[in-house]
């Protein structure tokens, strides 16, 4: 009997995985006191990194991933190129809306548009749904379950050896999506995975080559009127 490459058996078992049971402290005022694991963004940021695409345990693409996201107004653009500066897909998102300027094979049907955005959001944006219950896995680590408008369930999954992961689940309890940052000394964002449960799974492997923060224009606006009004006469 041939035996199941790992990467299949992981994708095997990940598709198989179910809504965990989140233990809630016994008493109130434990609950009140239990602050929610929060690895997203608090300003807005520009973040580059290096991607690999894997489907089958097969590096499929190695490409560069540009994102520039403000979780003030959840809005954010995104462009993915090869090493060599070519653009293959640039989007861009706002308040309930998608705007694609540019999608060349294999980045331009209108799922894969929709599903990165959402992708993005989900790994840098707080969940806009309410708290459903916060306390703790059997592992120990203190999760915090959030109920999404769409039906969907994104648990926020803190654990102090293995870093922070968020699971995002459909609303019969099917897990759809898988990130993991693992944890390092410098940069939450340093490296992420995606694990994607689709009619073909998937994985994303992020690694960071550039992050800043970028000020606002209005901010850059006070700013320019406030060293006019000085040099004036």
């Amino acid at each position: 009997m041939k035996s199941i490459p790992l990467l299949i058996l992981t994708f095997f078992l990940f598709s198989c995985q179910t809504l965990p049971l989140i233990k809630s402290p016994v008493s109130p005022a434990d609950e009140n006191a239990l602050t929610c694991p929060s690895p997203f963004l608090k300003e807005k940021y520009r973040l580059v990194h290096a991607i690999e695409t894997r489907v089958a345990g097969r590096t499929q693409s190695a490409i560069i991933g540009v994102t520039v996201a403000d979780p003030s107004t959840r809005s954010l653009s995104c462009a993915i190129m090869t090493a060599e500066g070519m653009v293959l897909f640039e989007a861009e998102s706002g308040p309930g809306a998608l705007k694609v300027n540019r999608a060349l094979p294999p980045f331009d049907s209108e799922d894969f548009a929709k599903n990165m955005i959402e992708d993005i959001k989900l790994i840098f944006f707080a969940p806009e749904g309410k708290i459903q219950v916060k306390g703790y896995l059997p592992d120990g680590s203190t999760a915090c379950r959030y109920f999404e408008e769409n039906g969907d369930l994104i648990d926020v999954i803190g654990n102090k050896s293995t870093g922070t992961e968020i699971k995002r689940y459909s609303y019969s309890g099917a897990l759809k999506r898988h990130i993991s940052f693992n944890k390092t000394a410098k940069n939450i964002y340093e490296r992420i995975e995606l694990l994607a449960n689709e009619q073909f799974n998937y994985s994303l492997l992020m690694t960071l080559i550039e992050a800043q923060p970028v000020k606002s224009e209005l901010l850059k606006k006070r700013k320019t009127r406030k060293i006019s009004k000085v040099k004036s006469p």
